[in-house]
């Protein structure tokens, strides 16, 4: 059974070094010491049975921390198994859209990721809805990241209700991926993805065993075609992330759309 991982980065030192993931090593996986090969993320991947990850531009207000072009490099070495996820600067929103619509038709990038705690703005703020109605006129996805942060930044951004709610209220032609499962609002998260039909959850930042009982059994019932595996890589590895997701018990269909299925169909994988 394939497996995509909605998640990922493909890091720059220039992330790995940034002094606000600090707080993430003293409980995630060792963070490389130099440049990793695409090859070491590919070889990661096959640890885990990961066949295709989704892996994303890092823009914020200290810089380009992962540059779309370094995106696009990375996806071209990866014979395939790598997907490209555009991030922009939400200082500049004309520049922004822009850069996206360039990412999108030159890149071939999938969707677009903004880290709404790295700019201190929630993602109904007015600096974003340029970008939403681009992403719906370029039929693309926006991805997001929902619930407390890691990083010893401000939570208050990842709170589904208001934010996501108002945003998805907003545009309801607007597909949202919110990534983290959206603790400790999980409850908050499954409500907007039930009451959208545009709405999904990734499970990336968590391991199968750290997944919340309420989203478990969303999963496995009325939410089974709105939940996507995702890792977080590098933070965490994919063997670690899916060790014990035989233990969840889910039916064959349940698994594949939860570890591929959705994944091919909101990011139309097999478009193009």
């Amino acid at each position: 059974m394939a497996i995509i991982d909605a998640w990922a980065q493909h890091p720059t030192m220039r992330m790995i070094q940034h002094d606000m993931f600090d707080s993430l090593r003293r409980w995630g996986a060792p963070l490389p010491t130099e440049q990793p090969p695409v090859a070491a993320t590919l070889a990661a991947m096959d640890a885990g049975g990961v066949d295709l990850a989704l892996i994303s531009a890092w823009y914020g207000p200290e810089g380009v921390l992962i540059s779309n072009d370094e995106v696009a490099s990375f996806v071209s070495e990866s014979d395939g198994r790598l997907v490209g996820v555009a991030s922009v600067d939400l200082r500049k929103p004309v520049a922004a859209v822009h850069e996206l619509r360039r990412a999108v038709t030159e890149l071939e990038m999938k969707a677009l990721r903004i880290v709404p705690w790295l700019w201190g703005l929630p993602p109904n703020d007015r600096r974003y809805y340029p970008l939403y109605a681009e992403c719906v006129e370029l039929g693309i996805p926006f991805c997001t990241q929902v619930g407390h942060t890691g990083p010893l930044r401000s939570s208050e951004t990842g709170r589904p209700i208001p934010y996501l709610d108002d945003v998805a209220l907003d545009f309801p032609e607007l597909t949202i991926v919110g990534g983290h499962i959206g603790y400790p609002w999980t409850t908050e998260m499954i409500a907007v993805a039930t009451k959208y039909p545009n709405v999904y959850i990734d499970t990336s930042a968590y391991t199968v065993r750290r997944y919340p009982p309420e989203l478990v059994a969303y999963l496995k019932k009325h939410g089974r075609e709105k939940v996507l595996f995702g890792t977080n890589f590098p933070m965490i590895m994919p063997d670690h992330a899916l060790a014990g997701l035989d233990d969840l018990e889910l039916d064959n269909e349940v698994r594949e759309l939860f570890l591929s299925g959705n994944a091919r169909r909101v990011f139309r994988l097999d478009a193009g």
